[in-house]
């Protein structure tokens, strides 16, 4: 470039050329601020030199408008694109290829701001007239199908994208061959669009093949063979498979730093992708250590305000969140919804996801009021935006209905989860991880109604579709196994209860470890099994060591320490124990103000509140 600017001058296009080419290399390294400021000069002096409408022009207009795109400056982006767009239809026509290709990019574009009705009508209209133009099976058609795909997928419309992604895979296959890299890729989406929809075992060996011939075509270090690694490694991590999934994630990382660097935007993302298996796993320190890593270098790199440095304060927040650490998660989040409210709009999807959150966050504070109003929002506006049976709006339904279970509010709460579950079955069939999830969380309305005959039906329903899909030792099908032990309790089925729930903690321990906080839940409702059956010293063997355990793992206000002091304070005084009772009393009472202020009413849920999922938990897409 230099030599090109001394030998042709400055706004020669040979050197404009290499300009653009050096800021394309910025963009890769995710040096964003240096090809930002290369890309307007370029395009400033092709527009002089050319004209505006020039395909050239247009060009380097393009390379701008997507490196503001990467930066998260999405205003901007689509006001260059919008103009693109227009010159190139004015110029070229409606049906001119570079005409649909920026139709394609802003349709992309309106993705990512959440416009996902405008999104959609582009890329339906790309398709048609692609394949017009260069028939069905050509490779720009397929492109747009498959982004078409993506758009359907946004709005929850799974069963449309799977029918495209399907096609768009074996087109490939038959004028590309199995192992041509666009046939993998649109394989890998296809696997992704499995993974959507939970159907785990199509997902799992869809990308273990794909892997396997990326490996032979492009190494095992290219981008895009990374890319897919990392999807597998998420299908792992959903299935519950924690140790195949970290070992995946942390061959990412130490591949990506040792190609791209430790502040690239992709290394950054994959630290971001193992801290997130962490937190499923509960381990809250190691994904505070790494969320906290990502931030702060994403603050240098990106700045405050960038799409990236908000998810990773998202993250991070959450993690204090599940330590019950309020004050830090609460002033995290309020950040976090503020900016982007301010960068996105009041009724996008990222800002809609931040305001879920911090009422999330409000309701485990006991903040009721002001929870029930911020995801009252959410729901309204996810309604407007996205249509009633949207998988997001029922997932905003379903939290709002929590909020209306914390407030003892049970006939809002049961209208609410009949609703969503009906709408889930609809959608995604009786069987569907969610699907359960709100039949899971109508039984507990039902229990707190006193209407145990139907929370029982619910819950063996939950535990039976669960065995089949997850199997007996899954995360989820011992959760609804400790659930209905729990409404056995409720019933004084002890016998039931005690055989239930001594063999999700037997399987929790071997599956989890024996200091897991998942198999201490456990351990702790047994306890309360045998202090309800008069077995004392057996309850307070298991619930010392509940709460030593829990001491050594958590925040000491954390609320499930205190709940674990609760009951052995309550199996202290049973046996008549006062002094001991009365210390473990007073040392409850102190945390709980440390933790919730003078004079908050502290409610405590024995029914699953300690194990309860968090709805709004951003997704890795």
């Amino acid at each position: 470039m230099e030599k090109r600017q001394q030998l042709l001058g400055p706004a020669h296009p040979n050197t404009l050329i290499s300009m653009g080419k050096l800021a394309i290399t910025y963009n890769m390294q995710g040096e964003l601020t240096k090809a930002e400021k290369l890309e307007v000069v370029v395009m400033e002096k092709m527009q002089q030199l050319l004209g505006p409408a020039h395909p050239v022009a247009l060009g380097s207009m393009q390379n701008l408008a997507m490196t503001y795109q990467m930066q998260g400056k999405l205003t901007e982006s689509e006001k260059l694109q919008v103009e693109i767009m227009q010159k190139r239809q004015q110029l070229q026509g409606p049906a001119h290829l570079d005409t649909l290709k920026s139709m394609g990019n802003l349709a992309a574009l309106h993705l990512e701001q959440g416009k996902l009705a405008e999104a959609e009508k582009l890329q339906v209209e790309v398709k048609e007239k692609m394949q017009q133009l260069l028939g069905p099976a050509h490779p720009d058609t397929l492109l747009s199908i498959g982004n078409l795909a993506t758009a359907y997928l946004k709005q929850g419309k799974y069963t449309e994208a799977e029918k495209l992604q399907v096609e768009v895979v074996e087109k490939r296959q038959q004028l590309l061959g199995q192992a041509h890299p666009d046939t993998l890729i649109s394989m890998g989406n296809l696997a992704s669009t499995y993974q959507q929809q939970e159907k785990w075992a199509e997902a799992e060996k869809l990308h273990v093949e794909v892997i396997k011939e990326m490996h032979k075509l492009l190494g095992p270090a290219h981008t895009v063979t990374l890319l897919n690694v990392g999807s597998l490694a998420s299908t792992y991590q959903k299935q519950g498979k924690w140790a195949e999934s970290k070992k995946l994630h942390i061959n990412i990382i130490e591949t990506r730093q040792q190609v791209l660097g430790p502040s690239h935007p992709d290394t950054l993302t994959s630290i971001e992708q193992l801290a997130s298996v962490y937190m499923d796993q509960e381990k809250w320190t190691e994904a505070e250590k790494l969320n906290t890593k990502v931030l702060e270098k994403r603050q240098q790199l990106l700045g405050p305000a960038h799409p990236d440095t908000l998810a990773s304060m998202e993250d991070l927040g959450l993690a204090y969140m599940n330590q019950g650490k309020w004050t830090e998660a609460e002033r995290l989040q309020v950040e976090v919804m503020e900016k982007r409210q301010q960068l996105l709009s009041q009724a996008h999807p990222d800002t809609l996801r931040s305001m879920g959150n911090l009422a999330l966050t409000y309701m485990l504070q006991g903040k009721l009021t002001k929870a029930e109003k911020l995801q009252g929002e959410v729901m309204d506006k996810r309604q407007q935006l996205l249509g009633q049976a949207h998988p997001d709006t029922l997932m905003a339904m379903g939290t709002l209905a929590l909020i209306y279970h914390k407030q003892d509010k049970w006939s809002q709460a049961e209208k609410l989860q009949i609703e969503v579950m009906e709408k889930t079955q609809q959608l995604l069939g009786p069987a569907h991880p969610y699907t359960l999830i709100n039949m899971g969380s109508l039984a507990l309305t039902y229990i707190k109604q006193g209407n145990l005959t139907e929370a029982e039906k619910l819950e063996a329903e939950v535990i039976a579709k669960r065995q089949q899909l997850l199997g007996p030792a899954h995360p989820d099908t011992l959760t609804s196994m400790e659930r209905l032990a729990l409404t056995y309790i409720d019933q004084g089925k002890w016998t039931e209860a005690e055989k239930l729930q001594v063999e999700v903690m037997e399987k929790r321990q071997q599956l989890l470890g024996q200091a897991h906080k998942d198999a201490l839940i456990s351990m702790g409702n047994l306890a309360s099994i045998y202090q309800n059956q008069g077995r004392w010293s057996e309850a307070e063997k298991l619930q010392v060591e509940v709460m030593e355990k829990m001491q050594q793992q958590l925040d000491p206000t954390h609320p499930h320490i205190l709940t674990s002091m609760r009951n052995l304070a309550s199996i202290y005084q049973k046996q008549g124990k006062w002094t001991r009772a009365e210390k473990l009393q007073i040392e409850i009472i102190n945390k709980t103000q440390q933790l919730l202020g003078q004079g908050h009413s502290t409610y405590i849920n024995k029914h699953g509140e300690s194990g309860f999922n968090i709805p709004e938990a951003r997704q890795m897409d």
